[in-house]
Parts: structure tokens; C-alpha cells; sequence
């Protein structure tokens, strides 16, 4: 399920009436009320836009009603009872109103892949940025809105963004990993990382990206349709009769029958197109050698191909449907229904 894209926080901008204008009651209310969307973090800034003045911070921090997690940055509750959300929103308010939680951080967020480093990951708009504790500041002069979104009130950078920024610093496996992620979360959009890799031509993912997107095949996945097409292509290329597409075949063996990708029924071929999302799962894992069983059983011929095989490197499919489409069907088994 999509998450919740929810609207930026003030973080230092002054954008309600000072609760202090309602008094004692009506400013601690107020201060509940936003570090409760914030994670139980608040910055400096929000406070003393409150009404909370500066000197009261210091001494809510010295009677540890505050906790002082970054330099201008407070929480409601000690350091150690902080969650990861609540640390990213810490960092994030540590390095001013333009900053945005990125790379392997971002992608945590995002549920693309976890990370366990005790540093996170802050990208800063501009050349300058003093060094923070336990923060990795990545500086940038390129961040347009478009590269910046925000899941429960942390600003982070889009998937797009942060696919380009994680191959930077994980290994190409890694990131090829979190791209199969982006695409199991339904939020992987091809045009808004090609239009990261036009506008970023040199930055230091991209080589691996461009690369991930010719060879490993995320996010540019064919409608079914289109796969249709990549069968019927190579059939006609290679002289063969078109296959029915998606039939029923009962192997007559008291299981239920299937139905199959592609089939020939006079040749007695079966060929499955295998796809991350519909036989990459366990449960497929478990059920397909079964399936591949019954059918040699029965006298069938199954093979498996590849989505990236069909419409990347059909030559590599074409010798083996060639030779058993055109070639002289098999001879029925002993005892293999007919």
C-alpha cells in the first residue's frame, strides 16, 4: 500500500499564533501537540516560535524536562527512547529548514532497504555546512522540489532521488536490491529516474544506475501485452506457428489443470514467462517445479524464460523454441495421458 504523503513541518518557519498567547496551558499543549508530529523532536526555532523563550529551554534541558539531542534540537523523551523515526527527524531539524534525510537513510524510510550505521544521512542545500555529531552531511546544489517529498512530516528525498544517491555509497548488488524493493512498493517510477540521471549526468551513481536499468531490468518491466508481442516477434523471426496465450491445459493426472503462459499444443510445449512479481514469491517458488513435473509427466515439454530474456536477449530463446516447435513432437510416454 502507497504511504501517506503528509506536508512538510514549520521547522523554523513561523506559520501558527504563538501558543504562549493562550497561556501556560495553551503553550505546553502546543508543544505536545508538535513534537507529537514530529517524532517527540522539536528544534530551538519551533519552540521560541511557541513562545517558549530561549532561556526557559535551557532550563526545561537542565531539569531534563527537555533533552538535548543535536545542537537546537530537543525532545520530549531521553535519547535512548527515541525511535529511528524520531532520530532521522532529530537530524533532519539539526541541519536548518532545507534539509532533507537521504541516501541510506532515506531509503530506510522509504522501505527500500534498512540500514544499520550510527551516523545518518542529511542532505543540505549549498556548498557550507558545519559538521554535526553522529550526522553524514551531503551537500548539494542540484535538490529541486521535485527530488524532495515527505513521509510522516520527514522531509526526505523522492525514491527517484534516493535510488541515485544509494548507489553512490552501496555496492552495485545493494542497489540493485532496493530498485527490486521500489518495485515490490509500487513506487518505482522509471521517468522520474531518467529525468534524475538527465539532470544529474555526473553524479556518482549514476553509471551504476544507467547500468542496473540496461542489464537488471527494474522499473522497466513490459505490460504483458508488450511480452506478447516479444513471443510473437521471435516466432515469426524464426518461422514457427504463434502460441495460444494463456490457456488451461489438464494433465488429466486428478490435480487441478493450469494455465500456461504460452502454449503449442500439437508440439506439446509449454513455455512460462517467469516475473519477480507473480512467480517470485514463496509460495510460486514452491508451487512451479511442481507444476514443471506434472507436465514432463504427462509428456509436455515446459521451459522457462525471463521477462528480460523475451525482450533483451530473445536470440538466447530463439534456438530452443526452434528446435522444439519446428521439430517433430515427442513420442507419447508409456502410460502418459494422450
Amino acid at each position: 500500500m502507497p504511504r501517506e504523503r503528509t506536508s512538510a513541518p514549520g521547522r523554523g518557519r513561523k506559520t501558527t499564533t504563538p501558543a504562549s498567547f493562550f497561556g501556560h496551558a495553551g503553550l505546553e499543549c502546543a508543544i505536545v501537540d508538535l513534537a507529537t508530529r514530529q517524532h517527540l523532536v522539536l528544534s530551538l526555532a519551533q519552540l521560541v516560535e511557541l513562545g517558549l523563550a530561549p532561556s526557559s529551554v535551557r532550563s526545561r534541558a537542565q531539569r531534563h524536562r527537555l533533552h538535548r539531542i543535536h545542537h537546537g534540537v530537543y525532545s520530549l523523551v531521553p535519547r535512548a527512547l527515541l525511535t529511528p523515526k524520531g532520530h532521522w527527524m532529530a537530524a533532519v531539524l539539526a541541519c536548518g529548514p532545507k534539509a532533507v534525510l537521504s541516501y541510506r537513510d532515506a531509503a530506510a524510510l522509504h522501505g527500500l532497504r534498512a540500514t544499520r550505521r550510527s551516523k545518518i544521512d542529511v542532505t543540505v542545500a549549498g556548498r557550507a555546512w558545519r559538521h554535526r555529531a553522529g550526522i553524514d552531511i551531503h551537500r548539494s546544489t542540484a535538490l529541486t522540489r521535485a527530488d524532495v517529498t515527505t513521509i510522516e512530516n520527514i522531509p526526505c528525498t523522492s525514491v527517484a532521488r534516493t535510488l541515485l544517491d544509494l548507489a553512490a555509497v552501496v555496492s552495485r548488488r545493494a542497489t540493485e536490491r532496493a530498485f527490486d524493493q521500489a518495485e515490490v512498493e509500487e513506487v518505482f517510477d522509471l521517468r522520474a529516474i531518467t529525468r534524475q540521471l538527465e539532470r544529474n549526468p555526473n553524479h556518482r551513481g549514476a553509471s551504476t544506475v544507467r547500468s542496473i536499468l540496461h542489464e537488471h531490468y527494474i522499473g522497466s518491466t513490459p505490460t504483458w501485452s508488450e511480452l506478447e508481442e516479444g513471443h510473437f516477434a521471435i516466432c515469426r523471426r524464426i518461422g514457427i506457428p504463434l502460441p495460444l496465450v494463456n490457456q488451461w491445459v489438464d494433465f488429466r493426472d486428478g490435480e487441478p489443470p493450469v494455465r500456461a503462459d504460452f502454449l503449442w499444443r500439437e508440439q506439446r510445449v509449454i513455455v512460462e514467462a517467469d516475473g519477480e512479481r507473480y512467480h517470485g514469491t514463496q509460495q510460486a517458488r514452491q508451487r512451479d517445479p511442481r507444476r514443471d513435473q506434472r507436465a514432463l509427466l504427462a509428456g509436455w515439454r515446459p521451459i522457462r524464460t525471463t521477462w528480460r530474456q523475451v525482450m533483451r536477449r530473445p536470440h538466447e530463446l530463439e534456438q530452443t523454441l526452434l528446435r522444439l516447435v519446428a521439430g517433430p513432437p515427442p513420442a507419447p510416454r508409456a502410460g502418459a495421458p494422450g
